[in-house]
């Protein structure tokens, strides 16, 4: 897989991502799809110069994605990765929602990757300078919140029990791995940031160590009123990849 350098590149290889995934009809594409939706709408504001500074935003996005892109291709090829993105791959065929195995990435793709993308590229800067632009992103992905609710709707026909799950908090359940996620990654990220090569990657373990936990009650809640919801949501879902995929991308 060639190494992206612009967000267009990342684009075409989460295309790349989701055509493979329709093709061996394995769930690993659903994380792809709502990652690509959320890259193509930050590109689309770096295109209208909506940040502070448009071209760190992207060399952050393409090297934050990177993360993504390599794991999936390490994973691929029986490479190591980290905790968090083996535990996240390991549940593509085991039958869960298709809400879980999306929050499973961005479980994975903002409580760890995101701190370790904006630690390297403010490496021997000040990590401040971005910090506004990095919640600027907090807002784009609040407002596909929505958006994103609605397309599940079309292959997840019983969505809307997961606000009585959220006890009817507008997209409680969507919006935990989007805003509060990446508020905690922003701390992850000044800490990672202020430490040595050797300490980071102790810390980066223990990061990890944590969001394994995290996926695993995303995998298995604890809640045995949350987990027969799901199971009822599952029950009434569409199961083929390609049928999914495409009913989300649908206008």
């Amino acid at each position: 897989m060639p190494n992206p350098t612009t967000i267009q590149d990342v684009l075409k290889e989460l295309d790349h991502i989701i055509e493979e995934s329709i093709a061996s009809n394995s769930r690993i594409g659903l994380f792809a799809y709502v990652y690509r939706r959320t890259t193509d709408e930050i590109a689309t504001e770096i295109a209208r110069g909506n940040f502070e500074d448009n071209e760190r935003l992207e060399k952050f996005d393409v090297v934050f994605a990177r993360l993504y892109l390599d794991a999936y291709e390490a994973y691929k090829n029986n490479r190591k990765v980290s905790g968090a993105w083996a535990y996240a791959f390991d549940q593509v065929d085991k039958p869960l929602t298709i809400v879980q195995h999306i929050l499973l990435g961005m479980n994975a793709h903002i409580n760890l990757d995101l701190a370790l993308a904006a630690a390297k590229v403010m490496e021997g800067q000040d990590i401040q300078a971005i910090e506004r632009d990095f919640h600027r992103v907090n807002d784009i992905l609040y407002q596909i919140t929505n958006e994103l609710q609605d397309r599940l709707s079309r292959v997840s026909p019983l969505m809307f029990v997961l606000d009585l799950i959220g006890k009817n908090k507008d997209e409680k359940i969507i919006n935990f791995s989007m805003r509060k996620a990446r508020t905690q990654s922003w701390h992850a990220a000044n800490r990672l940031w202020s430490l040595s090569e050797e300490e980071r990657e102790g810390a980066v373990r223990r990061i990890d160590r944590v969001v394994v936990l995290l996926s695993k009650l995303i995998r298995s809640p604890k809640s045995l009123t949350v987990t027969l919801l799901l199971l009822l949501i599952r029950a009434f879902e569409t199961t083929e990849v390609s049928l999914v995929i495409s009913k989300l991308k649908a206008d």
